[in-house]
């Protein structure tokens, strides 16, 4: 790596550090009910709406009654956003005159939205109206985040509180989360994104003459919109002459500042974070890439405040900067050597058996290598799924990291709220663990860890693993499901296995070279992103509503210290043993039988 590579990385997680601290505490004191500095904006409208829904701020729930406002809430806004898709045809801002969505389709998209999964089986700009863009997407780019926060909330209540039954309100959690915290954040992102050249317009596409005609193989299209598909079950190509290019616009920098700050994901145009729309410039790069790990990195800080003990939160933030770091530097000496075989078969003779320049394929050359591994690391770390390199032109280690870090949990950093309550889940483990290894019932937090959040802890591993595994296997064994494969071998393995790993994790991003948009793989990765969610969810708010109603018990001298580095490490061998017991033969079947290929010339 050169001197000016290790620079971006030091000045990105030095620019982190610096504001997920201030940023932390202040969600500690929005959570807690506590004066914070939007009081006097946020707070006249925040009571406006509690009249309005009729929510009694003060009236708290149980995890059961929580647990049922959340199911409720997410349930209702896909119904919502599966409509407005089927009927965007005859409603205004659709200045390109964009039919309904087919049926498969949106299910699949509302389902993706509103799990803050924003898996994308189809491009933006060809499909989405701007009032399905701006009502549904983008709504719930703000209310899905704000579900995994208010969930993580609701966690920390149950460490913290003693001998009650309750855990919060969801409604007052959820408002909070969005107002206080999402909106402000998102607003202050858009300006800087519009000011780099983000597109914000609700005028119509724009057709420009090109000086020269070209000519490009284009995709033939159904009257739904999907590949025509020919009797080998590839995609029909047809030859296509051109003078005039279409420039897509519309409201899209409202949509990438929340789809970063929420661990979204989803773009609104098809190339996502590699369109120059969405990212223009190295500094709008930076900005989003600093905002896709800037909430899920605070919380951490949030978590230590509110439970009395910074260090807390300071040692699981350690751990995941430490397993992203980790696998971050295996992606970047991988795609930084490149393949081998060019130097091989004589394409340089001085290349010394390195790719000269790396693998470059894929990247954008305005970003490079440095900022392409950056970014797919932490969007895959993050639960955020956006892209501006694309995935499936990664070499085979290069492709092994992103799915790993997913294949973990999703717990390393992970999404807005989720990713900290499944690190959470781990720390459970982990204790539980070392309360075996000196035969003692281990504690968390000044809170026994017994039978019943063990139980949780399982189910919330167990399910979330076996959902990849079989959805995989299923796909790998139909016809339905091998036909979208674009590549032989054990790269279409791997992408099979990766749009498993994505969609049932939340991430969202796509290995591509995956026919995705069919009715076999829209419905299978509804289910998953559905399950994947709220399998998690339940769990979760069970162990709160459990730790809610224990005693604190005072720490003793069979206390494990849950804030040293001795815990760290103890942790970090938890989450990695988990994910590879779970997915190192998968892994073997995919990217190691594809870098085993290519080391020997194939």
């Amino acid at each position: 790596m050169t001197l000016n590579g290790i620079l971006q990385v030091v000045l990105y997680f030095g620019v982190l550090l610096l504001l997920a601290g201030p940023l932390g505490v202040y969600m500690a004191h929005v959570y807690e009910g506590e004066p914070c500095c939007l009081d006097c904006i946020a707070g006249p409208v925040e009571r406006i709406f509690y009249r309005l829904c009729g929510v009694s701020q003060n009236e708290e729930m149980d995890w059961k009654e929580y647990a049922m406002a959340v199911l409720i809430f997410n349930v209702g806004g896909i119904f919502l956003l599966y409509f407005l898709q089927r009927i965007q045809g005859v409603l205004p801002l659709n200045p390109q005159n964009f039919p309904a969505v087919p049926p498969d389709l949106a299910f699949n998209t509302a389902v993706s939205y509103v799990t803050n999964t924003n898996w994308q089986a189809y491009s933006g700009e060809a499909t989405m109206s701007y009032l399905t863009q701006m009502i549904g997407l983008t709504v719930q780019n703000f209310v899905s985040p704000a579900v995994g926060m208010a969930v993580l909330v609701a966690l920390i209540r149950g460490f913290k509180r003693r001998s009650v039954q309750t855990i919060g309100n969801f409604w007052v959690d959820l408002t909070r989360s969005i107002l206080y915290i999402l909106m402000p954040l998102s607003l202050i992102l858009s300006l800087f994104l519009v000011s780099q050249g983000v597109v914000q317009s609700l005028s119509g596409y724009k057709i420009v003459r090109l000086v020269q005609g070209v000519s490009y193989d284009r995709v033939r299209l159904d009257s739904d919109g999907r590949p025509v598909i020919d009797a080998s079950g590839k995609p029909v190509v047809e030859k296509v002459q051109t003078r005039e290019q279409v420039i897509p616009l519309g409201p899209a920098a409202s949509q990438i500042a929340i789809k970063q700050l929420g661990t979204n994901g989803g773009g609104f145009f098809g190339a996502n974070s590699a369109h120059p729309f969405e990212n223009p410039t190295p500094l709008s790069n930076f900005l989003e890439l600093l905002a896709i790990l800037l909430i899920p990195a605070a919380l951490c800080i949030t978590f230590g405040k509110m439970v009395g003990d910074v260090r807390q939160g300071r040692a699981l933030f350690a751990a995941m900067l430490i397993i992203l770091i980790a696998l971050m530097s295996l992606c970047l000496w991988s795609e930084q050597r490149g393949n081998p075989n060019f130097a091989t078969l004589g394409i340089d003779q001085t290349a010394s058996a390195l790719q000269p320049g790396g693998n470059m394929e894929g990247k954008e050359t305005r970003f490079g290598i440095i900022d392409s591994v950056l970014w797919t690391a932490v969007t895959t770390a993050v639960s955020n799924g956006s892209v501006n390199s694309m995935f499936d032109s990664f070499t085979p280690l290069g492709g092994l990291c992103p799915m790993f870090l997913m294949q973990l949990g999703e717990v390393v950093f992970g999404g807005a709220g989720s990713g900290l309550y499944g690190m959470l889940i781990f720390a459970i483990i982990t204790v539980f663990i070392a309360g075996l290894m000196v035969g003692r019932t281990p504690e968390y937090l000044g809170k026994k860890i017994e039978a019943f959040e063990m139980k949780m802890a399982s189910l919330v591993i167990l399910i979330v693993n076996g959902l990849v595994m079989v959805g995989a296997a299923i796909a790998v064994s139909t016809k339905a499901g091998v036909v979208g494969i674009a590549n032989p071998g054990p790269h279409g393995f791997s992408e099979i296995l990766y749009a498993f790993t994505s969609t049932t994790n939340n991430n969202g991003s796509a290995f591509a070279g995956l026919n995705a948009n069919s009715v076999f793989y829209n419905t299978a990765f509804g289910i998953t992103m559905f399950l994947g969610r709220f399998w998690v969810i339940l769990p979760v708010l069970a162990i709160a509503g459990s730790m809610a109603r224990k005693k604190h018990v005072p720490a003793s001298l069979g206390t494990l210290p849950t804030h040293t580095p001795l815990f760290i490490m103890f942790l970090i061998g938890v989450v990695f043993i988990v994910g590879a017991l779970a997915f190192l033969p998968s892994l073997a079947l995919g990217p190691i039988a594809e870098y085993m290929n290519m080391m020997i010339g194939r």
